[in-house]
């Protein structure tokens, strides 16, 4: 299970390249996808299967089932998949309801929920570090796909999601991502008035996930170093990418949006000050400046610790006025404007939109641009990590894999068993760009 050495990555691309030239895009497939719904006939039912059956993939359950109702759809969970047993979450919810013989238990319970009969809507809600091997197993079987964010831990990750994502495509699959803002009214149509030059040009940009309290902490529980790891996942680089990868994706996604398109380079830096010596390698602060192509520099700030301040948000200024791009509009001349229209809850509305493109055969794949904001975040983490300057094609051609071999190889073959748990990673001692990478192991 464990290794001394990272797998080789392919020679070095572009972002731009690796999409076009990829092997695994280009591979002949064949068209698994469900066919086009013509408007006016009857409604096709949605059969969900939910992998990681945790709060967050109780919640997506629950509001796949609220927009299918909303849609005007018959939607059913018909099959659950988590890698340890229990009541999954939902317990005997009579509006589930799934047998005993569709609920799987196992590091390989994803295959058989996704190739349950009848499954045509795929939700991934297990930790951010098995999203790639698992979003890749439900596009070659051909089903439409939900995914929380973020969606890859490490570069060849995202090189895994940037080419399934091209493949989705030629099988006209619908994809959406746990970027939920980007189906919130007041979002869409704040920034989409910053594109419209409410605010002249964008000079400056500022995104915030500052907890006013640590993360949880659930101790090591389990047999085997790779069970302790899951069960305290965000502990672990390898599962969650660190807090700036599986929660401030959100606002950095909120930058990218603004700016329609990603950073080409970063700085950062941050601590791990009140974990302390609790089980685990991650941080808990980091603040990274981001440069986009044009010249325009983001300020990104994300922490974990107990303080008495704390905010969740973006900010954007611009050269003839201001933004918050949840919701207002503050030009130096004229009215300020801010959104007050009625919006439903954007975790329920990612649904309604990705169920309504599945029954009318819109366009409908978000897994580059949230794949995008994702390397945004990996990118800021390994600067900090690092201490170094880091940019964008550098991240996204590194070599190292944070994660077992097998996990982005053949993952229905991962077993519980040992693994190496990295030290907290110490700037002038933690490079994985370094040849060979160089990552202390604790």
């Amino acid at each position: 299970m464990d290794k001394t050495t990272p797998r080789e990555a392919p020679h070095t691309v572009t972002r731009r390249d690796f999409i076009k030239t990829s092997a695994f895009a280009a591979a002949s497939v064949t068209a698994m996808g469900f066919p086009s719904v013509v408007l006016g006939q009857a409604k096709k039912p949605i059969n969900a299967c939910v992998i990681g059956v945790g709060g967050r993939g109780r919640g997506a359950g629950q509001n796949f089932l609220e927009a299918a109702k909303i849609a005007g759809v018959e939607g059913k969970i018909v099959a659950l998949a988590d890698a340890f047993p229990g009541p999954m979450g939902y317990g005997d919810d009579a509006s589930v309801n799934v047998p005993a013989n569709r609920r799987f238990v196992g590091l390989d319970a994803f295959d058989k929920a996704i190739h349950t009969p009848g499954v045509n809507y795929v939700i991934l809600a297990t930790p951010p570090g098995f999203r790639p091997p698992y979003f890749r197993a439900a596009v070659e079987a051909g089903k439409n796909v939900f995914m929380e964010k973020p969606v890859a831990v490490d570069g060849p990750g995202c090189r895994i999601m940037y080419a399934t994502a091209e493949v989705a495509k030629q099988k006209n699959l619908k994809v959406a991502a746990g970027t939920q803002r980007r189906h919130q009214k007041s979002y869409i149509e704040t920034i989409q008035r910053i594109h419209d030059g409410a605010i002249g040009d964008v000079v400056a940009m500022r995104v915030y996930w500052v907890n006013g309290g640590p993360i949880w902490h659930r101790g090591m529980q389990g047999a085997t170093d790779l069970e302790k790891q899951v069960n305290n996942w965000y502990h672990y680089i390898w599962l969650s990418g660190d807090h700036i990868t599986e929660q401030h994706v959100h606002n950095l996604d909120v930058g990218n949006w603004v700016m329609k398109g990603h950073p080409v380079r970063c700085w950062g830096m941050g601590a791990r000050q009140q974990l302390g010596d609790k089980p685990g390698e991650i941080w808990d602060e980091f603040s990274v400046e981001y440069e986009y192509p044009n010249g325009v520099r983001m300020s990104s700030y994300c922490s974990q610790i107990q303080r008495d301040w704390s905010s969740v948000s973006e900010a954007v200024a611009g050269s003839k006025g201001t933004s918050n791009p949840g919701g207002s509009i503050n030009p130096t001349t004229g009215d300020a404007w801010n959104f007050k229209g009625d919006q439903r809850d954007a975790y329920v509305q990612e649904h309604v939109d990705l169920i309504n493109a599945i029954q009318n055969d819109t366009e409908l794949n978000e897994a580059q641009q949230v794949t995008d904001s994702t390397l945004t975040a990996l990118m800021g983490r390994e600067a900090a990590y690092s201490g170094m300057g880091v940019d964008w094609d550098t991240m996204l051609n590194s070599k190292f894999e944070y994660g077992p071999s097998l996990l982005y190889s053949n993952p229905v073959q991962l077993k519980w068993g040992p693994f190496r748990t990295l030290k907290p990673p110490m700037p002038s001692e933690h490079n994985i760009f370094a040849t060979p990478p160089v990552a202390p192991v604790g």
